[in-house]
């Protein structure tokens, strides 16, 4: 507590003091509040705490000026924010806070859509608290979710590569008629498809995504540094050459 009093102390004085930190506002923090989203993402991903600990700061500190700029207008202060919060996750958890019986994680997920469109401000529609601003990846994904919450969900996940098979077959038929309207459809009709299996089996699609990207970087890095030591350019090596050495560094990895 001490440690969060100092961090709102130096936020007055900065936002004082600093002519920088004195001129900002919602809209001028925002592209930074997502870069530093993405920050924290990347330091998760790469599991290093050290880092996470230091994106974790960066941000509170963003939580912490958006608060002090809503103290400002007589919106709300960073004790709403908290006591908000405090409140919403007592009420969307009746097993632990009242009498609700729910003794898996899969019985509270169950209750969780229910729970939000009880409260005041929740989502009038299932898919109403899916964010629109999110990446398509992940906003296929917790769409889906969403709507298998209320039991709109393949019964037998095997039976969702049958739904991946029927949408390859329509991406193909249409990428060969070169209609670069229909093929872009289908092609995210397969993605949106490819999304559901990922879910129906528990893989989080954008952390896979991003591995398969880290990988590729690593291997790409190692081909393009031995063809350096070789002298050489990637522009002058064939695509056989180059094979050789990706193959290479999937063999050191």
């Amino acid at each position: 507590m001490a440690a969060f009093g100092r961090l709102l102390d130096v936020m007055d004085t900065l936002r004082e003091k600093c002519p920088w930190d004195a001129k900002q506002t919602n809209q001028s923090l925002r592209p930074n509040t997502i870069e530093e989203t993405y920050e924290l993402c990347d330091a998760l991903m790469r599991e290093d705490d050290n880092e996470i600990c230091k994106e974790l700061g960066d941000v509170l500190l963003h939580v912490v000026f958006y608060a002090k700029i809503g103290s400002e207008k007589g919106a709300f202060d960073i004790a709403d924010v908290c006591n908000k919060i405090c409140d919403k996750l007592i009420f969307r958890h009746p097993h632990v806070y009242g009498d609700t019986v729910a003794e898996t994680a899969g019985e509270v997920v169950q209750n969780w859509e229910k729970i939000k469109q009880q409260e005041k401000d929740g989502n009038k529609s299932v898919l109403g608290g899916v964010p629109q601003a999110l990446p398509s990846l992940v906003k296929a994904y917790r769409i889906q979710d969403k709507a298998r919450n209320v039991g709109f969900d393949w019964e037998r996940r095997e039976d969702s590569w049958d739904k991946v098979a029927e949408e390859l077959g329509e991406l193909r038929a249409e990428l060969e008629k070169d209609d670069k309207e229909r093929s872009t459809s289908e092609f995210g009709d397969f993605l949106f498809s490819l999304i559901n299996v990922s879910r129906l089996y528990h893989i989080n699609p954008d952390n896979a995504l991003e591995s398969t990207n880290q990988k590729f970087i690593r291997r790409f890095n190692y081909v393009e540094a031995q063809a350096k030591a070789q002298g050489r350019r990637l522009q002058d090596m064939t695509l056989q050459e180059m094979d050789a050495l990706w193959n290479e560094a999937k063999e050191a990895e």
